[in-house]
């Protein structure tokens, strides 16, 4: 999927005049793509170094130029995604200097798809390409194509936020062991903000901290998503418990988190299991 022309001209605009006028993005690396493979990716903004260590785009295209046979030859409908998420990598102001990594799902799908070809030829799936050492879609952040819901007509923009399926997760005392949540806050929602490609960021006013690896402040702090449909759902002044991961310093609001309604903590279902938590939490 590629976001419209239009607001991919008014970002690439926006990020130049930012990095002209903000004294801490001095020499911030974004600029445009000019691999040919990847212009048609729903990016048109990249950094150097990338993934790989190459230190200019042109030193780039002559590392991805080797995979272009593989390309054509169809074996997996994400390997170009995947190579231009590694060579190319999506260059935004929340992740200036740390630039977003593939999900782990997206390589092992191009390498599932692409290997059998390899071995055919006496090769193997590269070690600088390497599945294990990339982030799991749940668990903090990554790009993948399912993850980047474009903009529609205005007809069909309904339809468009239809897929957004979020996960149901129960709150139990089960799922808050197995997920082993990073953080725990009661927070109120202050606003939802959504960026460039419809990122979105959810704006919250922490309350109290439960559980926290790093410093969280009381005063309004951003979650941030790794996708562009925003799950679990929050609305504006809802009063809410969230449990949830850190990845590098920053708090995450992921598919597979939990948000409860923070008075739903005081009905009797949740009663026990809501204790036992807070021994486990302070413990």
């Amino acid at each position: 999927a590629r976001c419209g022309s239009r607001r991919m001209l008014r970002a690439l605009v926006a990020v130049s005049l930012w990095l002209r006028v903000s004294p801490r993005a001095q020499g911030a690396p974004c600029e445009a793509v000019r691999i040919p493979m990847c212009r048609p990716m729903p990016w048109n903004i990249t950094r150097m170094p990338n993934h790989l260590h190459h230190s200019t785009q042109e030193n780039a295209v002559l590392a991805i130029e080797q995979y272009e046979e593989l390309v054509g030859t169809g074996c997996s409908p994400v390997l170009p995604f995947f190579l231009c998420a590694m060579y190319a990598p999506i260059c935004t102001l929340e992740f200036l200097y740390d630039p977003i990594k593939p999900c782990k799902s997206v390589c092992q799908r191009a390498r599932d798809g692409c290997e059998p070809i390899m071995r055919r030829y006496n090769h193997s799936w590269p070690e600088s390409l390497a599945c294990d050492d990339l982030p799991v879609y749940d668990r903090g952040v990554c790009i993948s194509p399912e993850a980047i819901v474009t903009d529609l007509p205005e007809g069909e923009r309904g339809r468009g936020r239809e897929r957004c399926r979020c996960k149901k997760t129960k709150p139990t005392l089960s799922t808050y062991l197995t997920k082993n949540y990073s953080y725990i806050i009661h927070a109120k929602v202050r606003s939802i903000e959504r960026g460039n490609c419809n990122k979105i960021t959810t704006v919250v006013e922490v309350k109290d901290i439960l559980k926290s690896s790093m410093p969280i402040p009381l005063s309004q702090v951003p979650l941030l998503t790794n996708s562009s449909c925003q799950c679990p759902p929050l609305q504006p002044k809802q009063d809410v418990l969230i449990m949830c991961y850190e990845w590098r310093s920053r708090l995450m609001l992921l598919d597979g988190c939990l948000v409860e309604k923070w008075k739903d903590q005081l009905n009797k279902r949740f009663k026990v299991n809501t204790r036992v938590l807070m021994f486990l939490i302070k413990s």
